[in-house]
């Protein structure tokens, strides 16, 4: 027979009318829609337990079952920040030299980019998301995790949805490879590094490309 697990009564918090639940859902839609990704940072300091609670807050997301193979490093040493500025940059600079298409620097210069990354070390705080491909038990034995990026992506939509409702800023930076990530902040061989997100507040003068995002009829596909 297959073990029996408890369950416990769902409760849900809002139980609304159709006119409050589609005025409720217009207005997240336009809170979201202001979501942008910046890379021009104040320093201005962002408390420790507000930075706990949204990844505390991601850590709810969905996850194949139930694994949460997560883990979220959390970098405010300058020292520290200095380095992983350097070592970014050094993969980036090899990036926009020679290992970017043609297509595809000419995709990225709406965003005025290059390989250069001073938000690494401007940000109050760097959350550095790994994967958990399995878990290290005792005597070494590995138990597996499913579904691993699927389950880590919900989570830093979870987190990023989480710094824009406290009016704080994001950016999902990918230098690549970021296995130096991995030696930089001595993680298990287990983890793998998923995404590098500078968070704080706006810098006074943040500017962001003026891009559009795809309209409905673009992104939805419906079967009525």
């Amino acid at each position: 027979m297959l073990k029996q697990h408890s369950h416990i009564r769902y409760e849900s918090i809002l139980c609304l009318d159709e006119d409050t639940l589609i005025q409720k859902s217009e207005s997240y839609l336009k809170h979201l829609n202001a979501r942008r990704s910046l890379r021009f940072f104040s320093d201005k300091a962002v408390p420790k337990d507000v930075i706990e609670n949204i990844i505390m807050a991601a850590s709810t997301a969905p996850s194949g079952a139930n694994k949460q193979p997560w883990t979220f490093c959390v970098v405010s040493a300058p020292d520290l920040k200095k380095r992983i500025r350097i070592a970014a940059e050094e993969e980036e600079y090899r990036g926009y030299n020679s290992r970017m298409s043609d297509e595809w620097l000419e995709d990225l210069k709406p965003f005025a980019t290059d390989w250069q990354k001073p938000f690494l070390e401007i940000a109050p705080y760097l959350i550095i998301v790994f994967k958990r491909a399995y878990e290290i038990k005792a005597a070494g034995k590995k138990n597996q995790n499913y579904y691993v990026n699927e389950s880590v992506g919900l989570a830093c939509g979870f987190l990023l949805t989480a710094i824009h409702e406290l009016g704080l800023v994001a950016l999902t930076h990918t230098p690549s490879p970021m296995d130096f990530l991995s030696k930089l902040l001595n993680r298990p061989s287990n983890e793998r590094p998923f995404l590098l997100i500078p968070v704080g507040y706006p810098a006074d003068n943040a500017t962001v490309p003026d891009i559009k995002r795809k309209v409905k009829e673009q992104v939805i596909a419906w079967y009525e």
